[in-house]
């Protein structure tokens, strides 16, 4: 992995460190030139952590700590975000996908653990199901997979929870909102629940590099792209999981609606009284629920 450059790339720097555990910055171009940003530390087998919206590796920074006492911890900034470069072009999540095997091609890593959340789940997933043999075994943060969940009475309450995309898709406003990081901060906070709140410091992290006009556009294709082409289309059925995978849910009606159902290689779970952001609002129980330091 070559050294991060000189310069900041996005208004905010890379933390040097997270509870004393010292980060290697570096990046990894990709076949089509794509620079990703990853933050390395510890060694052992590798272990990839994948970030979902409106974040970047440092959403990990509760658990790196741990895990790098037994992995080779390289948490990756997904194209579009953190200190990754945001090229112009849809955003579809299978480029993230393919973007994550490009990484294991260009750093030689032929099997892999995965910890990850959000849309970094999502990705993960699609690469799990397309290439097994790469991954080892996977834990995903509150995102079900991408295949179709079982229709259940509040499955109609769906499209209710999609809602608040709506603005970010809308033309100049979800741009907009996200230059103010508005919309960035409103997010942190309604989807972290009633029970944890970053502070400011936390948020400003999240919100500065999303306000940078290019992850600003980024961060709006992706949501559009989703809507347009991904959302309710799926390529994929539950018998394509071959990889042994931990789904972690937090405890809300997105846990109710769109859960699947567990199955030989899927493990579904839920952590009581918890938001979206699992890996800051619970640490350790997300290691513990992982299974990655058993």
């Amino acid at each position: 992995m070559q050294r991060v450059r000189t310069g900041p790339v996005v208004p905010a720097r890379p933390f040097p460190e997270v509870d004393g555990v010292v980060v290697e910055h570096g990046d990894v171009v990709l076949a089509d030139g794509t620079r990703l940003h990853v933050a390395a530390a510890g060694d052992g087998p590798p272990l990839v952590l994948v970030h979902g919206w409106p974040q970047h590796w440092w959403a990990w920074r509760k658990v790196i700590p741990r895990l790098a006492e037994r992995y080779r911890v390289l948490a990756i900034d997904l194209r579009g975000w953190g200190w990754s470069d945001a090229p112009p072009g849809p955003y579809d999540k299978q480029t993230f996908a393919d973007d994550l095997l490009g990484f294991l091609d260009a750093e030689n890593i032929d099997r892999v653990s995965i910890l990850a959340h959000d849309w970094g789940g999502y990705a993960s997933f699609l690469l799990a199901m397309d290439h097994p043999e790469r991954v080892e075994r996977m834990t995903a943060l509150d995102i079900p997979p991408p295949f179709r969940p079982p229709v259940r009475p509040a499955s109609l309450l769906l499209p209710v929870m999609l809602s608040y995309q709506i603005p970010i898709v809308s033309p100049f406003i979800g741009y907009r909102l996200h230059r103010n990081g508005q919309l960035v901060r409103a997010i942190l906070k309604l989807g972290a629940g009633s029970n944890f709140s970053f502070t400011e410091e936390e948020t400003r992290a999240f919100v500065e590099p999303l306000r940078e006009p290019a992850r600003a556009r980024a961060s709006v294709r992706n949501y559009r792209t989703f809507l347009a082409r991904e959302a309710g289309r799926p390529r994929h059925t539950a018998s394509d999981l071959k990889v042994p995978t931990t789904l972690i849910m937090a405890d809300g009606l997105f846990y109710r609606v769109a859960r699947p159902d567990p199955s030989p290689t899927l493990d579904v779970q839920m952590i009581p009284g918890t938001g979206h952001f699992l890996a800051e609002q619970v640490p350790d129980e997300v290691i513990a629920r992982s299974g990655l330091m058993a």
